[in-house]
């Protein structure tokens, strides 16, 4: 994998011809006790610009009263209650058979704190209907809590597959101004066509969470399939901030999905060796620097990400 964008020729067909074809549009929400956000995220739905979306809402044992809401506030959309926790991707992938079952051209994998604008899916349906190689297109995704500061612009591997997104933190300014073909796309906004999933699967439910939507789009694009950036379609993510910081479980997934990834793609030599050294010197920094003493359990984390990927463990962390 290069550390630039992939470079080839997006092209965009009228909002009339789009709506000719009329492909049908699955959006997949998960949801656990947030059901505020969940409401939310639905209400901007509800003002989509394209019509042709059957919203599916899995609930992860929420305790919030989400259920009832939903089914109050918005009676058309389909609820499926979780049997078992597996999950981002696992939990995910129940909503994507789902939505395949139905007949759904594309599926939408959207977080449930998230806000779109309204002309959102149809922009990237817009690129995506355009070339029939393209099998996953994704949107800008901003800080909600700043809305004209860049999230995610699509992501990319560095030289040494390391997870980039593009654009991040950077403000607004015309930066991405056109559909470009990066290497993947965020999983908090992920659109992906159904022949796609078909061909190369869904999500690997062994990540739970963490790297899986990078994997993904590996492994789609692997298959032959176009990863497209669309920098009109427009979605505000609650989840991450400019200050973001990461709670021990996520240096757990970072640095065991990671190394999943490598090893399953069979990333060059350069980048395993990157990779474990890049994790053994943290690990040591943690355990030796004074500064870093109160990173205990990171430390934990950290050492237990390896340990697992060694030994094969997958799913959710252990205690």
């Amino acid at each position: 994998m290069s550390s630039t964008a992939p470079v080839f020729a997006v092209g965009t067909r009228s909002v009339t011809h789009v709506d000719a074809q009329r492909p049908r549009v699955a959006t997949v929400i998960l949801n656990t006790n947030r059901r505020r956000d969940t409401l939310e995220c639905l209400s901007s739905l509800a003002r989509s610009t394209y019509a042709d979306n059957h919203v599916i809402v899995l609930d992860n044992h929420s305790t919030d009263g989400s259920i009832e809401a939903v089914r109050a506030e918005y009676p058309h959309v389909e609820l499926i209650e979780l049997v078992e926790n597996a999950g981002y991707a696992g939990n995910n992938n129940v909503g994507i058979a789902a939505a395949l079952q139905r007949g759904a051209d594309w599926v939408f994998v959207l977080n449930e704190d998230t806000i779109l604008d309204p002309n959102c899916i149809r922009h990237m349906l817009d690129v995506a209907q355009s070339d029939p190689s393209i099998g996953v297109v994704g949107p800008m995704v901003y800080h909600h809590d700043k809305p004209t500061v860049i999230q995610s612009a699509g992501g990319l591997l560095g030289a040494n597959w390391e997870s980039i997104h593009r654009g991040m933190d950077e403000t607004e300014r015309g930066q991405f101004s056109k559909p470009e073909g990066v290497e993947w796309i965020s999983g908090c906004g992920i659109l992906v066509r159904g022949d796609a999933i078909k061909q190369a699967g869904m999500l690997d439910a062994r990540y739970f969470y963490f790297w899986e939507e990078t994997e993904w789009c590996i492994r789609l694009g692997r298959a032959g399939w176009k990863v497209v950036h669309v920098p009109d379609a427009q979605m505000w993510h609650k989840g991450v901030t400019t200050d973001f910081q990461p709670k021990p479980s996520v240096t757990y997934y970072a640095s065991r999905n990671r190394l999943l990834t490598l090893a399953k793609h069979r990333a060059p030599l350069r980048a395993h060796m990157h990779a474990w050294f890049h994790f053994l010197r943290t690990l040591a920094s943690w355990s030796i620097r004074p500064k870093w003493r109160d990173r205990g359990e990171h430390r934990r984390a950290l050492r237990q990400g390896i340990s697992d990927f060694l030994l094969r463990r997958w799913g959710r962390m252990r205690s």
